[in-house]
């Protein structure tokens, strides 16, 4: 895993050997960061489920000035240490160890918002969605002009559609702009209505 653009760009970051973390493939983050450009220059970003801090580390490479890197496992907060290390990126981020909700309420607290928010959740989970609520029902954190990415896959979409026909990622003040598929990674866009 490398990153791709920037002051890092060719950059080796390291990736976890473990079920649990799922880096974001090259060339999908290259389709993310394509679409990102506009948002990415002087930025704030907010990496929920970071696993690895590939996505945060690559918009910091690419001109953001602030990441905020989360994850609730152990593994994975080694990993992002390591690669904040070798990016030499540590007066940029800050790193938390918290649950996706808890960190959402810390961010609130400190009233923080950010430019872009990345959402890439294990497949399985409901924690995008559940943050894509509270993000919608709160309206503090996301910035004014702000862009939520969210990465899942085909077959957990699948499975939620199965469940409720009518499913709807449109929230009450939060509409999908626009959803691509990458082979079996479908990615959404979300902002401001």
């Amino acid at each position: 895993m490398r990153i791709i653009a920037g002051k890092y760009k060719a950059k080796v970051i390291n990736s976890p050997k473990t079920e649990k973390t799922r880096p974001t493939l090259d060339r999908v983050k290259e389709a993310v960061f394509s679409i990102l450009t506009p948002y990415i220059q002087d930025s704030n970003v907010l990496d929920l489920f970071s696993g690895t801090g590939n996505l945060a580390l690559e918009a910091i490479s690419r001109g953001a000035k602030f990441a905020w890197l989360n994850d609730k496992e152990n593994i994975a907060i080694s990993t992002i240490i390591s690669n904040v290390e070798l990016t030499n990126s540590k007066s940029c981020v800050k790193i938390t160890k918290k649950d996706f909700v808890k960190c959402l309420k810390q961010i609130q607290t400190l009233k923080l918002n950010f430019d872009i928010i990345f959402l890439d959740p294990p497949y399985d989970s409901k924690y995008a969605l559940e943050t894509l609520k509270y993000i919608s029902d709160c309206k503090e954190i996301l910035s004014k002009e702000g862009i939520i990415v969210y990465e899942t896959d085909k077959n957990y979409m699948n499975k939620l559609e199965k469940k409720d026909s009518k499913l709807s990622l449109d929230f009450t003040n939060l509409k999908c702009i626009d959803s691509r598929n990458y082979g079996n990674v479908i990615l959404k866009f979300f902002k401001w209505r």
